[in-house]
């Protein structure tokens, strides 16, 4: 899995996976631009244990 450091950039960020005992609920939609650029934000839902 690769991340940049920013929208445009080649520089690559290393990653560390993890296997988190909490995390975040969201909501979310799937409107995209058309060069790929998601264009609204992700709601927080709530906090719950991992299942």
């Amino acid at each position: 899995m690769k991340f940049s450091s920013a929208w445009g950039s080649r520089e690559v960020l290393d990653a560390v996976l993890v296997r988190p005992d909490l995390v975040a609920e969201i909501s979310a939609d799937t409107a995209i631009d058309r060069v790929g650029v998601y264009r609204h934000p992700l709601r927080y839902m709530r906090l719950r244990d991992r299942r």
